[in-house]
């Protein structure tokens, strides 16, 4: 397991655009695949994006062409550029690490403690 901090999260209105940081522990890191995910209040932790340690990415269906993942292994750093934000985008983003290119949140072995991002209208 790799210890994971995120950060970058924040207040911002519709329309706004932020970029979420996750700075990982060990350079084992850039063997993973990278996951965000996201939890907003009342709802289950959703799959956001995913990079895979050669930089391919895949997004959930409601974040195509607004979510932009990329990696930086040399940095042991991942980052979730979001743009075009929706009020619907509110939640606590996770990142995670896990030797699978999945979507599913259970297949992920490392978890960071979330930064809060709200959109307002």
């Amino acid at each position: 397991q790799v210890e994971l901090v995120e950060s970058g999260g924040g207040l911002v209105q519709a329309g706004d655009s932020l970029r979420l940081s996750c700075a990982a522990s060990e350079r084992a890191f850039s063997t993973y695949t990278m996951g965000w995910f996201r939890q907003a209040p009342g709802k289950e932790r959703e799959f956001v994006a995913l990079i895979t340690s050669f930089g391919r990415t895949y997004y959930a269906d409601f974040v195509k062409g607004r979510f932009t993942g990329s990696r930086d292994n040399a940095k042991k750093t991942g980052y979730l550029q979001m743009s075009s934000l929706k009020p619907e985008d509110t939640a606590v983003y996770y990142c995670a690490a896990g030797p699978l290119a999945t979507p599913t949140r259970e297949d992920y072995t490392s978890w960071g403690q979330g930064t809060q991002v709200t959109v307002s209208s």
